[in-house]
């Protein structure tokens, strides 16, 4: 009991963490463009990891991630699941956050982070292309979120914001990189996994760091807060928190713990930005939320 206990607090530090870093993300784009932005903090996140990995192996993780991958079959190719793995992520991440940032501009920290955790209703839909079946609960929760959608970001003039379109992307995007990540985290060592994934993303959005902003050093120097909240927190440790609290926790119970993220985002857009929403936005972050929470309950066993 205490064991469970414990996962589930670090699981809500987790979404607590991936919440509030909306807030670092909105800032730091008061000093640097999207890319620039995202290829820091991810290059940091995988930074960051390093040690976790070199911790992980001194303790005899890895000994004990070959003992499964030898298991499971994968043998040498266990090397080439993780390299192939680790650039899908990346291309997912780097397709995601650059999406994510890009609607920052134009959207508040709080809406954005209702708009993201559409994944969780997306990802069970997109499973149906893979042949999975998808429930009652599921469909009702489509509904719920498409309603949610109306209320939060279409405008009078029926119109979408610029900036929660390109977080509903953003949100598909994300949704694919689950995908991704639950196809080959059961083959190759997860932090290993993610600490690929994060420089494959820092470099893609290197490119057009380069290419359409050029950053100074001195605009860097200004946003070191939001880029190490969003490099160290956000990327290396909430991973880490993540892999660790959900070893002896149920999958369904810890995707409900880390849809508070959502929660968590509007609180501190609210607290430290001083955002404010709308009753109507209000209500639809409502719907958005139910549809959250109703994506998570198991079906029951027929």
């Amino acid at each position: 009991m205490k064991r469970k206990s414990t996962n589930n607090f670090l699981l809500a530090l987790t979404a607590f963490i991936w919440g509030s870093a909306f807030v670092a993300q909105s800032v730091g784009m008061d000093y640097l463009g999207p890319f620039t932005f995202n290829s820091i903090r991810c290059l940091m996140g995988g930074i960051v990891l390093i040690p976790v990995l070199l911790l992980f192996k001194r303790n005899g993780r890895k000994k004990s991630q070959e003992q499964v991958a030898e298991v499971a079959g994968a043998g040498i190719g266990s090397r080439k699941d993780l390299i192939v793995g680790g650039i899908c992520c990346g291309l997912a991440l780097a397709a995601g956050s650059s999406l994510q940032q890009i609607g920052l501009v134009y959207t508040t920290a709080g809406k954005a982070g209702f708009i993201t955790a559409l994944y969780i209703v997306i990802v069970p839909v997109m499973g149906i292309l893979l042949g999975k079946r998808v429930g009652l609960k599921v469909w009702i929760g489509v509904v719920l979120a498409a309603t949610g959608m109306y209320f939060l970001c279409i405008t009078e003039g029926f119109s979408i914001a610029k900036g929660d379109f390109f977080v509903f992307l953003c949100a598909a995007a994300f949704s694919v990189h689950i995908l991704v990540i639950d196809s080959f985290a059961p083959k190759v060592d997860g932090v290993a996994l993610s600490c690929i994934q994060f420089f494959v993303c820092g470099i893609l959005c290197a490119v057009p760091m380069l290419v359409s902003e050029q950053p100074q050093i001195s605009q860097i120097m200004e946003a070191w807060v939001p880029l190490a909240y969003a490099g160290v927190l956000s990327c290396g440790v909430a991973y880490t928190l993540q892999v660790v609290a959900q070893k002896n926790t149920d999958p369904a119970v810890a995707s409900l713990i880390l849809s508070l993220e959502s929660v968590f985002s509007v609180l501190a857009g609210w607290v430290i930005l001083g955002e404010r929403l709308s009753g109507r936005e209000l209500f639809g972050c409502a719907l958005v939320f139910t549809a959250v929470i109703l994506a998570q309950f198991p079906e029951k066993a027929r």
